[in-house]
């Protein structure tokens, strides 16, 4: 006998017992775990006198309301005890997934299935119910239960409703439970600058409902992966931290000491700070995987480091006298250096952050990422160490040379330079021989013979005093540039790329820059996306600014593989822009006035001129003369080097001055003022200054009221006066003035109003909207992180704000100056080199540039296939931009439309770019759309919605045609009329042939039948007329 059927002996022998002392009983015999379809329960039930049993279902909500569902209802009769079996029917939305036809339900935190013997009705009274048993059923989450499978068709209704947002967000969504913070290399310069992240509370309501929960007991770890250059020059730097609301730290921060260590801190309830400091080190030039693992008061450590084959581990473990709160959705996280803390030197990989979990992977595990191999950061370094190492070698052996020749030829011994390292000192102590052969140390590669030479030459040059390695690499920089200028070929490029490999080994940010352009664009070298990443890395964590804002580009955009990432994008480019505004203040020769000159502009070009052209030669005569305007732009080339003059701010004064005094010029007296108030160019003079400004305010130039404004702010602290001045000037919509304002209300200095950063954001956002570079910075300072309360994060548009102002950078201007300046002198390879260097930058008119001169192809000083490459990439990335230039549009259509090796034809797209140029007004692309018409491509009609034609103009090409050939002959474009009329001329004309053709023939057929008769008639009656004479 097994055991279920003994089991029902025994209930009907205790059902036979309650009988004989007339207790109602009902027993729930094989209930199920969870609410599965058409279950077959087994019901034991007696009673007293006629009842009925019920089964139903109690069913809670996470909204907290509950609900009693009726499953089955049938009568009971007194006598012995029985066993009903019947089949559990369930709603739909309790057991199945909701698909439109099954409908959707709150969550369901828990089902109780309930029978019961009552007497008076079927109400919960505690008098109806003569007996019951409950059993608690597990429910099932929403993506673990079935799909049910309906018998009929699912009507074309529901299907539709299953396309519908309130359907398809039930769909399962991929909840951010492992969060990649970072996933790409981030390199460090120890500044005030790192990356922001923000997190967003879970969708799932039920693990929202679980975060929430576990604040005060998180169970997390965060992943990072770091190398570190150098430690911190102050007393700590960051690695990761998180800010609150309140702009105070948060759970968990992680900074780096002075002394390598890693510094821990966690915030517990309000008020209480816990940190500690690991008992280890972070060693330097090597990656570490640092593991940050919170569970509950408890934080573990653990580094791995791996340099070359050999792997280090270590650990350690704390536990706080108080819980640890953290809500990752509560503020922003921050990689590196922020607002209130520089970040760490070095270089960021992969930073990844478990919300609810802690990693499975063991502590000493650390496969390092693919981004890190591929890279192979320490495979450069360890090739740089190698050959810093044979250069000191190199310099010290030459350097003894060079100074035991000096010594024994005029017996004088030269200082020693300050750069003379510990070997050297060595080789002067040891008195080494002189031997007049070769010795072992002056062997050389071949790749390496010329910088070997080059140190031999700068080591005698110098008598003996040792040569720093910097100077080696800027002199090896030097000698590529000349060489690549001179021979301006691919072939010299490949010849001494190997040299600005080594220049920027040895420091040459330049030599770094140029070396990854001419890897990413393939420019006489082999395209080597992943090594130009490497090289910008590594000229961007020494703080060059082309390579920032190179960087900047790459992961704003997501080229060249890398992952689109507008944070890590801002960390670039707000670096550059806050080193732009620092430049402008401190011009110096090495800077140029950013001029965005497109190379099909004529007009412009024909402006660009220098000291010793004919136009400023005129500009000159016209100052002498007593023109104001023309000394204002005299002054303005020399002082900032525009179109093609050199900077000269001595120069620049002495104009300024001119139209300051001789002419009384407002524009001049508040330039001179300027000039006067920070000593550029001339002595400081602070009261000849607020004399001359105080003069063109009086003649209504706004800036200069500004500009008082500011003496009284800074020289006087008469805040009032300052404030009362920059309200005047915002008034008439001055930028300096709404930027100035800002930083009152947000630093408190308003008078008479307390310290609010809101109404600062509205002035930076109104003087940023005027085109204040300073007030774009401060704006997208607060986009990047958000105001809780009043702004949002709104980290796409900072990263706009802020490459706007990187882009006014001097130095990114001196490239253009190059450039152009090369261009105008023929030299066309120097100019494509240079206008490279800016576009891959990102610099929109330098992409357009290079794509022109590529397509130019001016003397054949480029491979036509190399051409044809650089014209698709380029334009690409132009028309890619806010305000693409028109003609880029064009030519990337034409480029669309030919189609070129492996890229077919794309009529499409090419009737696209046409349609965007005939919207600007360019009668060029009415002009190409009608030819597409013509060779029988029917244009979208989403095409001529667009241009404003009727759809009606699809039936008949001939009056499409005309439509857009007259649209193109009636632009503004006067070069342009005559060859629309020609086309729009041989479109009357085809459709006169062919209206009138059938005409034609008839007529013919006619003459020809006529012919015949009307000749015989003619020849009759000149007979008969004859005749009639005879």
């Amino acid at each position: 006998m097994d055991f279920q059927t003994m089991y029902k002996y025994i209930c009907q022998f205790c059902l036979s017992m309650q009988i004989v002392w007339g207790v109602d009983e009902v027993r729930l015999l094989n209930p199920p775990e969870e609410a599965l379809p058409d279950h077959l329960l087994e019901t034991l039930f007696s009673c007293d006198e006629p009842a009925t049993v019920q089964l139903d279902s109690i069913v809670s909500f996470e909204t907290g309301s509950v609900s009693t569902l009726l499953l089955r209802q049938w009568t009971c009769v007194p006598g012995d005890p029985k066993i009903r079996t019947v089949k559990l029917r369930w709603p739909d939305w309790l057991v199945y997934q909701a698909d439109g036809i099954v409908p959707d339900s709150a969550w369901v935190l828990s089902c109780i299935l309930r029978a019961s013997v009552r007497y008076s009705g079927s109400d919960d009274t505690e008098g109806s119910i003569a007996a019951q048993d409950v059993a608690t059923l597990q429910p099932k989450p929403f993506f673990s239960r079935p799909v049910k499978q309906h018998r009929l068709c699912i009507a074309w209704s529901t299907q539709m409703l299953q396309l519908t947002q309130q359907f398809l967000k039930k769909q399962c969504l991929l909840e951010p439970e492992t969060v990649h913070l970072l996933s790409s290399i981030y390199a460090s310069t120890g500044e005030n600058f790192g990356i922001t992240k923000s997190l967003d509370p879970y969708r799932s309501e039920v693990l929202e409902y679980l975060r929430v929960k576990a604040n005060t007991f998180p169970w997390c770890m965060f992943s990072i992966w770091i190398f570190v250059t150098k430690y911190c020059q102050e007393l700590m730097c960051g690695i990761l931290h998180h800010i609150d609301s309140h702009n105070n730290y948060a759970t968990p921060t992680v900074f780096l000491t002075d002394s390598g260590q890693l510094h821990i801190q966690v915030n517990g309830d309000p008020g209480k700070s816990s940190a500690f400091v690991s008992p280890f080190k972070v060693p330097l030039s090597e990656w570490c995987r640092l593991n940050v693992a919170l569970h509950g008061r408890t934080v573990s450590i653990s580094m791995v480091c791996t340099y070359k084959e050999q792997r280090t581990v270590r650990f350690t473990e704390h536990t706080w006298g108080h819980d640890v709160v953290l809500d990752d959705t509560e503020g922003y996280l921050v990689i590196g250096g922020g607002k209130y803390i520089p970040g760490v030197e070095g270089y960021f990989g992969p930073v990844v952050y478990y919300r609810n979990r802690i990693s499975p992977y063991s502590q000493s595990e650390a496969a390092v990422p693919e981004v890190i191999k591929k890279v192979n950061l320490t495979g450069w370094l360890q090739t740089c160490q190698g050959f810093r190492l044979e250069m000191n070698v190199k310099i010290s052996g030459y350097s003894l040379k060079a100074k035991q020749r000096t010594e024994s030829g005029s017996g004088l011994i030269f200082p020693l330079d300050t750069c003379l390292d510990a070997f050297h000192q060595w080789m002067v102590k040891q008195r080494l021989p002189s031997d007049s052969q070769c010795e072992q140390w002056e062997a050389a590669d071949p790749h390496r013979k010329l910088a070997a030479k080059l140190v031999k030459l700068l080591a005698f040059k110098y008598g003996g005093r040792a040569v720093c390695l910097a100077a080696v690499g800027r002199a090896l920089y030097s000698l590529s540039l000349h060489k690549l200028v001179r021979g301006s070929s691919n072939g010299v490029v490949s010849r001494i790329f190997p040299v600005l490999l080594q220049a920027g080994c040895l420091a040459d940010n330049r030599a770094l820059h140029m070396s990854s352009v001419l890897c990413s664009t393939g420019l006489g070298v082999q395209k080597q996306p992943v090594k130009a990443w490497l090289l910008a890395l590594l000229a961007a964590q020494n703080d060059d600014r082309l390579a920032l804002l190179h960087l900047g580009h790459l992961h704003h955009l997501g080229l060249q593989g890398l992952p689109a990432d507008p944070d890590l994008a801002y960390a670039y480019y707000a670096n550059i822009a806050k080193q732009t505004t620092v430049d402008r203040e401190n011009p110096t020769p090495q800077q140029t006035f950013v001029e965005a000159v497109y190379l099909n502009n004529e007009g412009v070009l024909n402006l660009q001129t220098n000291e010793d052209h004919h136009i400023f030669q005129w500009l000159k005569l016209q100052a002498r003369r007593g023109t104001a305007e023309a000394e204002q732009a005299i002054a303005r080339m020399l002082f900032w080097g525009q179109q093609g003059v050199s900077p000269n701010i001595q120069e620049a004064a002495r104009h300024y001055r001119r139209g300051a005094v001789q002419l009384e010029d407002p524009v001049s007296m508040y330039d001179y003022g300027i000039i006067l108030l920070q000593g550029q160019g001339v002595e400081k003079d602070v009261p000849k200054a607020i004399s001359f400004l105080r003069k063109a305010m009086d003649q209504g130039f706004v800036p200069a009221i500004n500009a008082l404004a500011w003496y009284y702010e800074q020289f006087k602290q008469d805040y009032k006066q300052a404030v009362q001045l920059w309200e005047q000037a915002d008034l008439l919509e001055c930028p300096e003035a709404a930027f100035n304002l800002g930083v009152m209300y947000s630093q408190g200095l308003y008078p008479g109003k307390a310290a609010n950063q809101y109404m600062a954001y509205k002035y930076y956002l109104k003087s940023a909207q005027r085109g204040h570079i300073r007030g774009a910075t401060f704006l997208a300072n607060i986009w990047t992180t958000g105001m809780p309360g009043f702004v949002n994060r709104r980290p796409s548009d900072a990263v706009l704000w802020v490459k706007w102002a990187a882009e006014h950078n001097g130095y990114l201007g001196s490239v253009l100056r190059k450039a152009l300046d090369s261009y105008l002198k023929n030299d066309m390879f120097s100019s494509l080199l240079y206008y490279m260097m800016a576009a891959e930058l990102g610099y929109v008119p330098a992409q357009f540039n290079v794509a022109y001169l590529c397509e130019q192809n001016m003397g054949g000083f480029l491979d036509p296939v190399y051409g044809l490459h650089c014209m698709w990439r380029y334009y690409n990335l132009t028309i890619q931009s806010q305000d693409p230039d028109t003609y880029a549009i064009i030519r990337m259509g034409d480029l669309l439309y030919d189609g070129h090796d492996d890229r077919q034809r794309d009529l499409f797209s090419a009737a696209q770019m046409y349609k965007l140029a005939a919207l600007r007004k360019k009668p060029q692309g009415w002009y190409n759309l009608g030819l597409l018409a013509e060779e029988g491509y029917r244009l979208p009609l989403s095409i001529l919605i667009d241009l404003g034609l009727s759809e009606l103009y699809l039936a008949d090409n001939s009056l499409l045609l005309s439509a857009l050939y007259k649209r193109c002959r009636d632009s503004e474009d006067a070069d342009s009329y005559l060859p629309c009329s020609l086309a729009l001329f041989h479109v009357y004309l085809q459709s006169f042939q062919k209206d009138y053709r059938a005409a034609v023939k008839f007529s013919t057929a006619v003459a020809v039948v006529a012919a015949p008769t009307l000749l015989f008639v003619i020849i009759g009656l000149l007979r008969r007329r004859i005749l009639s004479l005879n």
